[in-house]
């Protein structure tokens, strides 16, 4: 069996999704489609966020570094999917499978903290009403967020370096679309049962914790919505938290199914579905889950879309005139000359 020597500069070959050519095509559109959508949605949001002083509340916070995050994991695995999927060569750097990796590892452990923090953040609205803005005032609500992406940094350093300095021996072929710690412990030919146990540590720490507290969130949320005597009025309020419920349930599912279970048990082709769904569908699906029912995000939009027509109006008004004063000019220099 080969050995690779760890010291020098190797190359990793990324299987990819499927091995048949026919459906190359399929694949980049799809993904090309994707990444697009992601950006596109999760960009809007963010702007729209940033421009509408109604929405500089807690909740808009959260979920513009949400938006955020969700950038950022399009863009740290979908173009390189990209350039994999029609290309002949399908390898990737040392360096640039580390920083995929230890990126996405930030990213992931953030989100986790993250969508707690909006749980949270919904529970002390609901049953907290009167002291909601003494709660969640604008330094708690930073310090929570530098909270989340601190952790996020904290545990990719502890599972990712252990993981890069295992040695690969024989084959390099990744059996996955991007670099992930999963498949990278198959490839090892030592034994990986600590750095399994590194990473059932951290998820019990972190995921576990974060479902967890969410969980608790949403049975206080529940326990307060019960006592409403209205159906309009309990409709209402839990209505509020329908969208974070819908992306709790997607984020959490996928990460506990990839990481909190014997890694042994890596099945290929339903381990890259699962890494697919939170690594692009998820993202791209975000911005919509939580605009789609929101009254005031919609609202938000048509007045930044009648804003934007009424500059637009006065932008071609203006050229307008500077047009005519264009054809004036050389006229009425003529007759002074």
């Amino acid at each position: 069996m080969e050995h690779i020597n760890q010291t020098t500069p190797i190359r990793f070959i990324l299987l990819g999704l499927s091995d048949v050519p026919q459906l190359r095509v399929v694949y980049f559109f799809a993904f090309l489609m994707m990444h697009a959508v992601t950006l596109s949605g999760n960009i809007l949001l963010i702007i729209v966020v940033t421009m509408t002083p109604k929405l500089h509340t807690p909740m808009y916070f959260f979920l513009s570094n949400l938006s955020i995050i969700d950038i950022s994991f399009s863009c740290t695995i979908v173009p390189k999917i990209l350039m994999n999927t029609l290309s002949m060569d399908k390898s990737i750097s040392f360096l640039e499978c580390a920083i995929q990796m230890y990126v996405h590892m930030v990213l992931g452990a953030a989100e986790s903290i993250l969508l707690a923090v909006m749980a949270y953040d919904r529970f002390v609205a609901i049953c907290r009403p009167l002291r909601y803005k003494s709660i969640m005032n604008n330094r708690f609500c930073i310090y929570l967020v530098v909270m989340a992406w601190s952790v996020g940094f904290t545990n990719s350093f502890i599972l990712v370096l252990p993981t890069l300095t295992l040695p690969f021996c024989g084959s390099i072929h990744v059996n996955h679309f991007f670099c992930e710690i999963p498949p990278f412990l198959l490839m090892s030919c030592v034994d990986t049962r600590l750095n399994e146990i590194r990473i059932y540590i951290m998820a019990a720490i972190i995921v576990m914790s974060s479902f967890l507290l969410t969980v608790m969130s949403y049975v206080h949320i529940v326990t307060t919505i019960l006592k409403i005597h209205s159906l309009k009025g309990r409709y209402k309020v839990f209505s509020t938290c329908a969208s974070h419920l819908t992306v709790v349930t997607l984020y959490y599912g996928t990460i506990m199914f990839m990481y909190i279970r014997p890694h042994s048990t890596y099945y290929h082709t339903m381990d890259k579905i699962v890494s697919l769904l939170y690594t692009a569908v998820t993202p791209m699906l975000n911005p919509f889950i939580y605009s789609m029912r929101n009254k005031d995000f919609k609202g938000s939009i048509n007045n930044l879309n009648k804003q934007a027509k009424i500059a637009s109006s006065l932008l071609v008004a203006f050229y307008k005139i500077l047009g005519r004063l264009w054809e004036f000019l050389p006229i009425h220099l003529e007759k002074h000359l």
